[in-house]
Order: structure tokens, then C-alpha cells, then sequence
């Protein structure tokens, strides 16, 4: 169970260098925010994450995973602290734009998602699902 841990922290620490450091920086920011033996965090990764890089959403707003304990980013200011895990918030130039708190499954999560990113600004966010 441990070398499962280590390497799927690997991947998705992977996932967000080449998210924050490929050919397009964006201004926007989906942060999830998980725990350790959380199984709706386990369910979103197995369901979402491996197709969310490749979708006009991740487009938008690449992900960035953060344990729930963990301090914020510096540069990155939130309404209030996550309690559920997981916890999805939309960051926009460093300010919460929205958030969803929970994992509804595949279908509404991408539902949520596009409405979420309807709320930024200047973004033409016409969804991949």
C-alpha cells in the first residue's frame, strides 16, 4: 500500500509540474483539496484525473492537488478553509472564484465544473463532457 502511495503522489506531482510549467501558464487554478484514506478523493482520481489534463477545462484551469492540512501556495487567497475533502476551488488570478465541496460522481461533477468556470472572467468556458 505504501509503494502505491509514493507512486501515485509521483504521478500527480508529475501531472502538476507539467501543468504549471508546460507551454501555457493560465491565470486560472481548479485546486483540489484531499486527505490521506479519503475514498471520494480516491474515486475522483480514478474516475477524473486521468482524463481531466487532456479536457478544454484543464485548458482553463489546470489542477493542482493539495492536502487539506497543508498551507496554501503562496499568492493564493481563499473565502474560507476547506472542510471536506475533497474540495474543488476555482482560483482566479489568486482569488477563490467558486468551490464545490464534495465529489458527486463522473456525470455531475463535470456539470459543476462547467458552471464553476462560467464564473470567471473573459473565458470562453464551453465544456468537453
Amino acid at each position: 500500500m505504501r509503494l502505491y502511495t509514493v507512486a501515485v503522489t509521483y504521478m500527480w506531482s508529475f501531472a502538476l509540474v507539467a501543468a504549471f510549467f508546460g507551454p501555457a501558464k493560465a491565470d486560472s487554478l481548479l485546486i483540489m483539496f484531499e486527505a490521506e484514506g479519503c475514498s471520494y478523493c480516491e474515486l475522483w482520481k480514478a474516475e477524473i484525473g486521468p482524463i481531466y489534463p487532456k479536457t478544454s477545462e484543464a485548458q482553463i484551469a489546470p489542477l493542482m492537488i493539495i492536502d487539506i492540512d497543508d498551507p496554501l501556495p503562496e499568492g493564493i487567497s481563499i473565502t474560507s478553509a476547506a472542510i471536506y475533502t475533497p474540495t474543488f476551488v476555482l482560483i482566479d488570478n489568486g482569488q477563490e472564484i467558486d468551490r464545490l465541496a464534495g465529489y458527486p460522481g463522473e456525470d455531475f461533477f463535470w456539470a459543476l465544473l462547467d458552471r464553476m468556470l462560467n464564473k470567471l472572467p473573459e473565458h470562453n468556458t464551453e465544456g468537453s463532457s
